[in-house]
């Protein structure tokens, strides 16, 4: 068994590494930052007192009755659906281990975010991608989705909003499909890691849905991503029980501290939404106002929900020059060959509070001055 390298996350830790001084920085998926005393100030004295409380032992595996208890009145299911996880990483890699038998095969979109193809094949999966684009606002064709699926088929995975592309899939479109995969056995699972955060008509939680596996985490949405905390909910428990045991062969649990901190965010949520809501929402108004959503030299469709963009080039095969470029220039976006499309950037814009239309006046210079430079190339080369 091995993974294909992270190139995703390879890009990301170049910040770190000390070559780059970056001033401008729009590789995070989640929304603005929160500092410990921040959170806790959301529960008051009382908050910070139980947190100095809390054990320093081994949690259950499960996670806490109290996180899930905030959880399950969150999605509106029984604390025994939920089960906490190590980010939602952990809980895809805890799914596609639990659907790892020899011969099966799981359906997962590209673009998408690189583990839905990584895990499973390094699982020995067969993986099956269905393609969204942007001739169709990268939606989902429910069509092209219905013939991947066979006998062999363990599950189908959606992600909504999608990472990197910010498209919703509708209410409508995701009964269907789930509907589809349990007349067939087939699991359905929703990745709704960025819900409840839409620019357009909302979205109910996947959890609505009786025969659906969600997986949620503090990452995206909640924007505290240094707790590492996810989740997974699961009204099949010979499944979740299935989930519990490998886990205790993963990481056991998380930390009783995080746990605590964990339920103070889910309990405190809407005013974390409230911060996210306001920073992404006048983030994307400069991004709208900076760059005409279609013209001869750089493209984009307006996200649904989330906090990134997936704008593409029409005249660039490959855009990790020009991002190596605006790296060097202080200025870090993520190359669209970590997600399988090369001629896009994936732009991140929810956690920029201060400066914001600086930063994205940068951006939008150095491409510009990158495409200038690259058609004089081209006429030279012509000539």
């Amino acid at each position: 068994m091995r993974f294909e390298p992270f190139l995703l996350d390879q890009w990301i830790e170049r910040k770190f590494s000390g070559d780059w001084r970056i001033i401008h920085d729009f590789t995070a998926s989640s929304g603005p930052a929160w500092r410990l005393r921040d959170l806790l100030e959301l529960g008051g004295e009382e908050a910070t007192e139980r947190l100095l409380d809390v054990p320093v032992t081994y949690p259950s595996a499960a996670g806490s009755l109290e996180l899930r208890t905030a959880l399950a009145e969150w999605e509106g299911v029984s604390p025994a659906d939920v089960q906490i996880l190590t980010g939602a990483q952990e809980a895809l890699l805890t799914i596609f281990f639990s659907a790892a038998v020899p011969g099966a095969n799981v359906v997962v979109p590209q673009p998408g975010f690189p583990a839905f193809t990584a895990l499973p094949r390094g699982l020995g999966l067969e993986v099956r991608h269905y393609r969204t684009g942007p001739d169709n606002g990268f939606q989902i064709d429910l069509a092209e989705v219905k013939t991947l699926v066979d006998r062999r088929t363990a599950l189908v995975l959606v992600n909504s909003p999608h990472n990197p592309t910010g498209a919703v899939l509708t209410e409508a479109s995701r009964k269907e499909l789930h509907d589809f995969c349990a007349d067939r056995s087939v699991q359905f699972v929703c990745d709704q890691v960025f819900h409840p955060h839409y620019y357009g008509a909302s979205v109910t939680t996947a959890a609505t849905l009786p025969h659906a596996t969600v997986v949620g985490d503090l990452s995206k949405a909640l924007c505290l991503p240094g707790l590492r905390v996810g989740w997974i909910v699961e009204r099949d428990h010979k499944r979740l029980e299935r989930y519990r045991e490998t886990r205790m062969y993963f990481t056991i649990s998380n930390g009783p501290i995080t746990e605590s901190l964990a339920e103070l965010a889910i309990r405190h949520r809407d005013g974390i939404y409230a911060r996210a809501r306001t920073v992404s929402h006048a983030n994307l108004q400069i991004i709208e106002s900076a760059w005409p959503a279609e013209d001869d030299t750089i493209q984009w469709i307006r996200p649904g929900g989330g906090f990134t963009l997936f704008p593409w080039f029409p005249n660039i095969a490959d855009t990790r020059p020009l991002c190596e470029r605006l790296g060097a220039r202080g200025i870090l976006v993520v190359p669209g060959d970590c997600f399988g499309m090369p001629s896009h950037i994936r732009i991140g814009f929810g956690t920029q509070r201060e400066r914001s239309a600086e930063a994205f006046d940068a951006l939008r210079t150095e491409v510009a001055v990158y495409l200038r430079e690259e058609r004089r190339r081209s006429t030279v080369a012509v000539h």
